[in-house]
Order: C-alpha cells, then sequence, then structure tokens
C-alpha cells in the first residue's frame, strides 16, 4: 500500500454504521475497510485490510467528546502515532479547512477547493433546517480538498458524481504516511457534515 498513490474510495450506509472500501485507484485489490458507528458521541474508525477484519492498518479517534474543533489522533496497527488531523472552525465557517500533520512535519492545510460549491453548500443546509414545511432533498454536491504544505501538494480528495458517495483520493508527498492520508479521506466524507 505505501507505493500507491491514487486510491478510490466508496462508502455504504446502512442504518447503524457507514462502510468504506478502499482499493488501488486503477481497479486493484482492497487495500482498506473501515466502519463508523453511527450517532457515536466520540469518533473513533478503525481500517483493516480487508471486511474479514483480520488485521488492523489503522485507527483515528476524536481526542474530545462532540468538539466542532476536534483533533483526531491516527495510530498505526500496534497503536503507535502516525498523526493526527483537526477542523479548523472559524476557517469552516465558509469554506471546510482542516490540518493535517504526520510526526514531526509541518501541518498540511486541506480546503474545499471551490469557494462557490462551499457556499451552495450551506445555503442548502441553512434553507433545509430553517424552512421545515417545504421537503429540501438532499443534493450531492461534488465537493473536493486540496491539501498544501508549504505551497506544495500533499493530498486530494475528490467527490465522484453518482448516487453513491465515491472519492478518488490522491497521495501528491511521497513522504505522506498513506494511513494518515486514508484516514484523512474517511474523515471527511463520515465527519463533514458536524
Amino acid at each position: 500500500m505505501e507505493q500507491l498513490s491514487e486510491f478510490l474510495m466508496t462508502q455504504k450506509v446502512t442504518p447503524l454504521v457507514n462502510r468504506y472500501v478502499i482499493a488501488a485507484a486503477d481497479g486493484g485489490d482492497v487495500v482498506a475497510f473501515g466502519e463508523q458507528k453511527r450517532f457515536a458521541l466520540k469518533e473513533d474508525l478503525t481500517l483493516w485490510t480487508g471486511d474479514d477484519r483480520a488485521r488492523v492498518i489503522g485507527r483515528f479517534t476524536a481526542r474530545e467528546a462532540i468538539d466542532l474543533g476536534a483533533t483526531y489522533d491516527v495510530t498505526g496497527p500496534d497503536g503507535e502515532p502516525i498523526g493526527s488531523f483537526r477542523k479548523d472552525f472559524k476557517a469552516s465557517l465558509v469554506r471546510s479547512t482542516w490540518h493535517l500533520t504526520q510526526a514531526d512535519r509541518a501541518a498540511a492545510v486541506g480546503r474545499e477547493r471551490r469557494l462557490g460549491v462551499a457556499v451552495a453548500r450551506r445555503a442548502w443546509d441553512l434553507v433545509d433546517a430553517f424552512v421545515p414545511v417545504v421537503p429540501v432533498p438532499p443534493v450531492p454536491f461534488l465537493y473536493h480538498f486540496d491539501f498544501v504544505r508549504d505551497g506544495r501538494p500533499v493530498l486530494s480528495v475528490e467527490r465522484k458524481w453518482g448516487i453513491r458517495d465515491r472519492y478518488v483520493i490522491r497521495v501528491q508527498d511521497p513522504e505522506l504516511d498513506r494511513v494518515l492520508a486514508l484516514c484523512m479521506a474517511v474523515a471527511l466524507d463520515a465527519l463533514q457534515g458536524r
């Protein structure tokens, strides 16, 4: 998995969990499988090598329960720290912004690529929240995130058009830990609406 630089992530929503399957983008083998419990007070997600859950490859866990600017620690298969990520609550009021940190390296900052899409998503959510009389159907906005460090691209996560949530994950920094990158990509789907 460490030699791969492009992945395809697919989400399957079930009543109690969100399931994520991550494969090599060229249609190759599954490299990671994860499940997120819905309605959990403290977010926690484990990535395994497959849906048989035979071997853990990593996990992310929130430091605090129900926190708008929560920090999530990412650990490897043996529980050793790999890095962390956190949502920048203030900057995210207009355009969702995340900070991704690996070991002793400077944080990479990830933002929604298009300001117009970010504003449209927020406007749609406001209509849905404040006009309960009119049913507002969900709209699958195609939002993309680009992470940069010192002006250089590190990671991108692009949502693909379709009924199911599908994302292309591109690791552009060869030194970025793949487990950290995959945890961040899953988190963008699992935590973005919170």
